[in-house]
């Protein structure tokens, strides 16, 4: 847990079956940050990072945890995680709210960006996965950008170490008996 917190961060997977088209909505509570008070286990905020994932981001990779000063000069306590999807989230890790969302890399196609205020992402149609369209260089592929391996923050620096993968895919659809 978080000493000065008192709360435990974890990620939570993706939705089943990964066919999107047969589970509408967000899927809530799946592809969420969660922090949870470490004495009761009472969900003090979820932060969903992939409404309906259709890709198979799976989001439950490391979350790390710095105090860093904003804009203005003051400290805060920061959860950042690198998700499978290609998007690095950093999160107030006392109330779970979105400070920045940030690609991994540019060629990160599947969300135009993440709006900030809302905290959704801003898919590009081109590369979703629904029965009746071929999508061709989805990127990042069902491995994601980062996958489960272990990442580190030097507060010195205040740099992070991450290693990443550039892996892309092909999605076509077709029915099975």
């Amino acid at each position: 847990d978080d000493r000065g917190t008192y709360l435990i961060y974890f990620g939570t997977g993706n939705p089943a079956p990964w066919n999107e088209t047969m589970r509408p909505g967000d899927n809530k509570w799946t592809m969420t940050i969660f922090g949870r008070d470490a004495d009761t286990g009472e969900a003090k905020f979820g932060y969903q990072k992939t409404p309906h994932d259709e890709w198979d981001y799976a989001g439950v990779n490391v979350m790390m945890l710095s105090d860093q000063k904003d804009k203005d000069g003051k400290v805060r306590k920061l959860l950042t995680h690198p998700d499978r999807n290609g998007i690095v989230y950093t999160l107030d890790r006392t109330d779970g709210s979105l400070v920045s969302a940030n690609k991994l890399d540019d060629t990160v196609n599947v969300f135009k960006s993440v709006d900030l205020k809302t905290g959704q992402p801003v898919r590009d149609p081109e590369y979703g996965t629904r029965m009746d369209h071929l999508a061709k260089d989805i990127c990042p592929s069902a491995m994601g950008y980062h996958n489960q391996g272990h990442d580190s923050y030097d507060p010195k620096r205040e740099l992070f170490y991450m290693g990443i993968n550039h892996i892309c895919m092909d999605w076509e659809p077709f029915m099975l008996p």
